[in-house]
């Protein structure tokens, strides 16, 4: 085991030793098929962790629904509307920026609701992924409205943010390649955002979460989250939470 494996060791240690359990909730982004990188996701999953798929509205439909009907563990979350950028060109990728009107950005997201609820049925949780992880105030104020119970995006929620649930592990490098960010990375964003809430720095209610992008996958990524998954599970002081309780 290398020293960044000891690391995750020792940090989950000293929940255990403290007599807390050290939540952690998995969501993954960008679905709107089957295919053979989801079929992978899902056998990974199997037995050891839920699933938030954050589904992307727009091209989705019965083939996933039947994909994902033998898969019991699987929660769907709202991934925006059509994952569409409508940022200037040199500003940062958004589907609901301030610089759109909120009325069409609210008719979209109801239109994406409706549509995923009438694919997944009870599997469908009213949550917003915003694509990117951004999303404008306003929008955010609207979500309640709209029938939403919770926000998903990355990094530490806000203080009294309670519907919002965001990841905090991110192991891809997406300006560097787009492989696998290595296991010193993934794992020390892991700890970092677990010893955090032990001490208080940020909200210790607040589940770490850990992000994945099945369509992205290299090998070394894969072999990482297996090694994660079998680690964490030979722990007693974790507890890999389900969606539908993350987003209760």
């Amino acid at each position: 085991m290398t020293d960044t494996w000891d690391a995750l060791s020792r940090e989950l240690d000293a929940w255990a030793a403290a007599g807390r359990r050290a939540t952690l909730w998995w969501r993954d982004d960008d679905a709107t098929a089957p295919g053979a990188a989801l079929d992978r996701l899902l056998a990974l999953g199997a037995g050891r962790a839920p699933i938030g798929l954050a589904v992307v509205p727009e091209p989705t439909g019965d083939a996933l629904a039947r994909r994902l009907a033998t898969a019991p563990l699987v929660r769907v979350l709202q991934h925006g509307w059509a994952h569409r950028n409508h940022r200037p060109q040199g500003e940062r990728s958004a589907e609901y920026a301030a610089d759109r009107p909120l009325a069409a950005m609210t008719d979209e997201l109801a239109r994406g609701r409706d549509h995923l609820a009438g694919w997944f049925g009870a599997r469908f949780l009213p949550v917003l992924v915003p694509p990117w992880n951004r999303i404008d105030a306003a929008v955010i104020a609207a979500l309640p409205g709209l029938g939403y119970r919770g926000l998903s995006c990355f990094g530490p929620r806000d203080p009294g943010a309670r519907t919002t649930v965001n990841t905090h592990v991110d192991p891809i490098a997406w300006r560097a390649g787009r492989g696998f960010v290595g296991e010193a990375k993934a794992l020390g964003e892991l700890v970092h955002h677990l010893a955090d809430r032990r001490a208080g720095v940020v909200d210790a209610d607040e589940p770490t979460g850990l992000l994945t992008h099945h369509l992205g996958h290299d090998e070394p990524l894969w072999r990482f989250l297996d090694a994660l998954l079998a680690n964490t599970a030979a722990h007693p002081a974790v507890q890999w939470l389900d969606p539908r309780d993350v987003f209760a």
